[in-house]
């Protein structure tokens, strides 16, 4: 029976994490997941899907909450708790869904805490995908038909939003390299050979 792999593609805002994903999805012929974990999420607990759309990637202003000392650790919160709707809550199914997923199929998926998530998984290559700021700004731009200046501000502002989420939910930086096993910088490379280079990296570990 052909064993199952995760590829987890965490990425700053303007990268192109996502086409070096449809590029993968592509080359290796699995499914990738961004949005879709939202929905199957829904699915699984019930919690309509604005709520899940609401807070991805978002956190609460309330500073009580930022600083908060909650620590993952798998447990869902149950239907009768007033927690069952919490940002927590809304986590927790999200690392449900990944964590079963695996156990069914070969899959691709960008952000959602994934290489976190899924860190205890034997058949794992978690990705970090990056671009120069310049570039980045370029892309956004040119991706969203916005000013420079626009585009600027709103890698600022994604990037901030990420990594907030990021630490909150695993007590670590979002931005520490030794939480990857691959770093591709697509200023230099395309998405294309990005993913070349990931495919390779699988074939040398024989996970492939």
């Amino acid at each position: 029976m052909e064993k199952k792999y995760v590829i987890t593609i965490a990425r700053t805002c303007g990268s192109g994490g996502t086409y070096v994903g449809e590029a993968l999805e592509k080359l290796l012929g699995i499914k990738l997941y961004e949005q879709d974990i939202l929905q199957l999420a829904s699915e699984d607990s019930g919690i309509s899907l604005d709520l899940f759309a609401r807070s991805d990637e978002e956190l609460k202003k309330n500073p009580i909450f930022r600083f908060s000392k909650y620590i993952y650790n798998g447990k869902l919160i149950p239907p009768s708790s007033s927690e069952f709707t919490s940002e927590e809550n809304l986590f927790n199914y999200q690392a449900k869904v990944l964590r079963e997923l695996a156990k069914k199929e070969s899959y691709i998926v960008i952000g959602r805490c994934a290489d976190f998530v899924l860190q205890y998984e034997t058949r794992l290559v978690r990705v970090f995908i990056c671009a120069d700021k310049m570039d980045r700004i370029t892309t956004e731009a040119e991706r969203l038909s916005i000013s420079k200046n626009q585009a600027e501000k709103r890698i600022e502002k994604v990037d901030k939003k990420r990594d907030e989420h990021y630490a909150y939910f695993t007590k670590k930086n979002r931005m520490d390299m030794t939480n990857y096993d691959i770093c591709l910088n697509t200023s230099t490379l395309s998405y294309e050979q990005c993913a070349a280079l990931i495919v390779d990296y699988m074939k040398k570990k024989e996970l492939l």
